[in-house]
C-alpha cells in the first residue's frame, strides 16, 4: 500500500484535494470516484514514512502457492490474464499480493508483457517464474506453463516444509532443554550454595565444578538470553559474503545424517528445477543459469557453474559433475543417458522424484530417533546436576547424625 495526493472537485464542483492510501494509483482513482470526487490529478508521495516497509519476502510461500494453482485454474478456464489477475487481486487475503497484482494489472492494461509487469516485482515473483512466462509468451502455451509451475512450487513448497519439520523438532526439544538446564543453574543450584559454603573441604569436585556453573549462569543468565540473537544477526550478515556462504553450505552437507538430508534436498530442488525448465522449452544455457541462482546452495551453485562453462564448450554437463562429491553416481548417469537419448527433462524429473520420496524416508527416521535421543540426553544431563547436588547432601545428613 502507498498514500497518494490528489486533486479533484465534488458533485457540486467543489475543489476537493487531500491524501488516501491505496494499492496503485488507479485503485486511488477508483476510491475517489466512488466517494463521489472526480480527480484531475492523482500522485504517489515518496519517502519512507509514506511506504509499507517489508521485512524479507512480503508474499508468504504458502499465500504465492495458492495464488499460482488459482491463476492456473483461471487461465485453463479461458480467462484473460488481466481478468484473471483482477480476480485473484480481490480474492487474496495476501496485501502484499494484493499491491503486487494491482500494479501488475495496472502494467497489463497499459499494455505491458505479464512477464515484463512481473519482473518489476522480483521479491514476489521467483526468476524462474518470471522465464517460464516469457518462454510461454513466446510459444503461446502459458496455460500449460502455469500448470507447470503450478506443480513445481507446490512440490517445492511442500518438500520446504519436510525439511523445516525434521530440523526444527531437534532445535525446538533442544532449545526447551537448554532453557530447562540454565533455569537449573541460575536459579535452583545458586539455592544449595551457601548451604555447601560451609562444607567446602567434603563436597565432590563435581560438586563444585556445578556450584561453580551456578555461580557464574546466576550472574550472567542475561548474556544467555542476547547472546544467540546477537550471533544470529551476525550470522545472517556474515551469508552476504559468498565464500562464507560456501562454507556454511559445505558443513551443513557435510554433518553426519543431517548432511545426508540437506543434500538430497539441494539435488531434488536442482533436478525438479532443470526439469521444468528443459521441459518448457528453456534453453540448456539459460536454464542452467537459472538453476544456479534458485538452487539455495552456494556448493552446488558452484558445480553447475563449472557445468554451463562445460556446455558452452561443447561438452556434456555430466562430465564436471562426476569430479564432486556432491552428486551421487545415480544423479550424474542420468544426466549423461538424459544428453545422449534428448530426453533429459525426463530423466532429471525422476531423479527428483527419487530424492523426494528418499527426504519423506529421512524425514520420518529423523523424527522416530530425534525424540527418544534428546530424551536421554536431557535426562542425563538433569541427572548429572541432581546427582551433583544430591550426594554432598546424603553425605552432610549422615555427619549430622
Amino acid at each position: 500500500m502507498a498514500y497518494f495526493t490528489y486533486k479533484g472537485r465534488d458533485r457540486r464542483g467543489r475543489l476537493k484535494e487531500g491524501r488516501l492510501k491505496a494499492g496503485s494509483q488507479r485503485e486511488a482513482t477508483a476510491l475517489l470516484r466512488e466517494d463521489g470526487v472526480t480527480p484531475f490529478q492523482v500522485s504517489q508521495m515518496d519517502g519512507l514514512l509514506f511506504k509499507d516497509i517489508h521485512l524479507g519476502n512480503p508474499v508468504k510461500n504458502q499465500d504465492f502457492v495458492i495464488y499460482l494453482r488459482q491463476f492456473s485454474t483461471l487461465i485453463d478456464a479461458g480467462i484473460s490474464l488481466i481478468e484473471a489477475t483482477y480476480i485473484l487481486k480481490d480474492q487474496t487475503s495476501s496485501r502484499g499480493l494484493k499491491k503486487t497484482l494491482s500494479e501488475v494489472a495496472d502494467d497489463l492494461e497499459a499494455g505491458h508483457a505479464f512477464s515484463d509487469a512481473a519482473a518489476k516485482h522480483r521479491k514476489v515473483f521467483p526468476l524462474m517464474f518470471i522465464n517460464m512466462m516469457k518462454a510461454g509468451e513466446v510459444g503461446g502455451n502459458i496455460d500449460e506453463i502455469l500448470e507447470r509451475m503450478a506443480m513445481y512450487y507446490e512440490k517445492q513448497y511442500e518438500l520446504r516444509q519436510k525439511i523445516v519439520s525434521a530440523l526444527s523438532y531437534p532445535l525446538v526439544v533442544g532449545m526447551i532443554a537448554f532453557a530447562i538446564v540454565i533455569f537449573m543453574l541460575s536459579f535452583v543450584v545458586p539455592r544449595f550454595a551457601s548451604m555447601f559454603s560451609s562444607f567446602a573441604s567434603d563436597i565432590p569436585p563435581f560438586t563444585q565444578f556445578v556450584l561453580g556453573l551456578g555461580d557464574f549462569f546466576s550472574s550472567f543468565w542475561w548474556a544467555f538470553i542476547f547472546l544467540p540473537v546477537i550471533l544470529y544477526l551476525i550470522y545472517k550478515y556474515s551469508l552476504k559474503y559468498e565464500r562464507f556462504a560456501y562454507v556454511v553450505d559445505y558443513a551443513k552437507m557435510r554433518v553426519p545424517y543431517f548432511g545426508g538430508l540437506v543434500q538430497k534436498a539441494a539435488l531434488a530442488r536442482m533436478t525438479r528445477t532443470l526439469s521444468s525448465l528443459f521441459n518448457s522449452s528453456v534453453p540448456v544455457l539459460e536454464a542452467v543459469q537459472i538453476t544456479e541462482r534458485i538452487v539455495e546452495n552456494k556448493v552446488i551453485e558452484e558445480e553447475l557453474q563449472k557445468a554451463r562453462e562445460s556446455l558452452e564448450s561443447g561438452e556434456s554437463m555430466a562430465k564436471p559433475l562426476t569430479e564432486h562429491w556432491a552428486f551421487p553416481s545415480m544423479v550424474t548417469q542420468m544426466i549423461s543417458v538424459g544428453e545422449k537419448t534428448g530426453a533429459l527433462d525426463q530423466m532429471l524429473n525422476k531423479a527428483a522424484d527419487f530424492y523426494e520420496r528418499e527426504i519423506d524416508h529421512a524425514t520420518d527416521r529423523i523424527k522416530a530417533l530425534i525424540e527418544p535421543i534428546m530424551i536421554v540426553i536431557l535426562a542425563l544431563i538433569v541427572g548429572a546436576i541432581v546427582m551433583a547436588i544430591a550426594v554432598p547432601m546424603f553425605s552432610i545428613f549422615e555427619n549430622i547424625q
